[in-house]
């Protein structure tokens, strides 16, 4: 599996601590690519912008899963699930990752990480991380439900892909001004 990191520029002072859980936590078999955003980047980018490199990278298929966030994590979440191909969930505790890699088997994660990160903060950042990457994603929960919830899923992921454009057909409706700035990212 190829994991994705990217966040927004508002939380960049974030971004080591969230590379390093993921490297931490992920799968023995998968590369973690750190797309930022950084503390060296000269340029902001808003959760809506990162929202759509997310986009970009998983339909490019650039990575298999993306770790992200801003504040909240509700925004990226939102902004996330309007690009075509992208099924994200947002999860402030270890629970929420867990259940959502199991039951709907998305290809990207929002985390709060505006949220206060003192020890105990970091160690909830580290365990969600962790709960998220526990066992191979989509083999449904409770597993008496298992087969009836990645059926869920599936059909879940049928319908968004009818009832969405591509991801390149929404690139040529973006104002190029966007679209150019995104091209010149750091590291994407």
């Amino acid at each position: 599996m190829r994991i994705g990191i990217i966040q927004a520029s508002s939380q960049a002072t974030k971004n080591k601590m969230l590379f390093n859980a993921v490297t931490k936590f992920a799968p023995k078999d998968s590369e973690v690519i750190n797309f930022g955003c950084t503390l060296e980047e000269k340029e902001n980018y808003s959760y809506i912008e990162i929202s759509i490199l997310v986009g970009v990278l998983l339909a490019n298929r650039t990575v298999d899963f993306i770790v992200t966030g801003c504040s909240s994590g509700q925004g990226m979440m939102l902004a996330c699930n309007s690009m075509p191909g992208v099924i994200c969930g947002y999860a402030p505790t270890p629970k929420d990752a867990y259940l959502f890699a199991q039951i709907n088997n998305g290809n990207a994660i929002s985390l709060p990480l505006g949220e206060e990160y003192t020890w105990s903060g970091i160690d909830n950042l580290e365990r969600t991380v962790e709960a998220l990457f526990s066992e191979p994603f989509g083999q449904g929960y409770p597993k008496s439900e298992a087969d009836r919830k990645i059926k869920d899923s599936e059909q879940l992921k049928e319908i968004r892909k009818s009832g969405q454009i591509s991801m390149q057909e929404l690139l040529n409706k973006l104002d190029a001004s966007l679209v150019n700035k995104l091209k010149n990212k750091m590291d994407f």
